[in-house]
């Protein structure tokens, strides 16, 4: 008996937690699929322009901004990192002094891309003039 008063209130609760089951007398249930909504790629008129990078001109970075991955290569050696994405280039260069880092971007009437941004730190992080640390990762020097 113990059980079957137990199990009682369970029936009970479970009943409760039903969904009716058939639709009442008189109505149908209908279930509609609507197809996924198609995506058009948007038109283009003209050709995609990619922005022009804007060139960093400080000085102490004169031979650096405005060359090229193989010009910078006679200047500084063989890169720590070369990175290319898409269009872009970042080579790197270390040494006890500081980190180069130098960003390459195709100028407007070029296909090759040109450093047009140097960024310098050192190890742990804070930054360093960009010149000096130039002048210290020169080659042959």
């Amino acid at each position: 008996m113990r059980i079957a008063s137990a199990a009682l209130p369970l029936a009970l609760l479970l009943a409760s937690c039903g969904g009716g089951g058939a639709a009442p007398a008189g109505r149908t249930t209908q279930v509609r699929s609507t197809p996924p909504p198609t995506r058009t790629p948007p038109t283009r008129t003209t050709p995609a322009q990619r922005p022009t990078a804007q060139v960093q001109m400080a000085p102490g970075l004169e031979g650096v901004i405005g060359s090229d991955a193989l010009q910078l290569g006679r200047v500084f050696g063989t890169p720590r990192l070369d990175v290319i994405e898409d269009d872009a280039r970042k080579m790197q260069w270390s040494g006890t002094a500081c980190i180069l880092d130098v960003y390459l971007y195709p100028q407007s009437g070029s296909s090759k891309p040109t450093a047009t941004y140097v960024d310098a730190r050192r190890g742990d992080g804070r930054d360093v003039d960009r010149a000096s640390c130039v002048a210290a990762l020169r080659k042959g020097q």
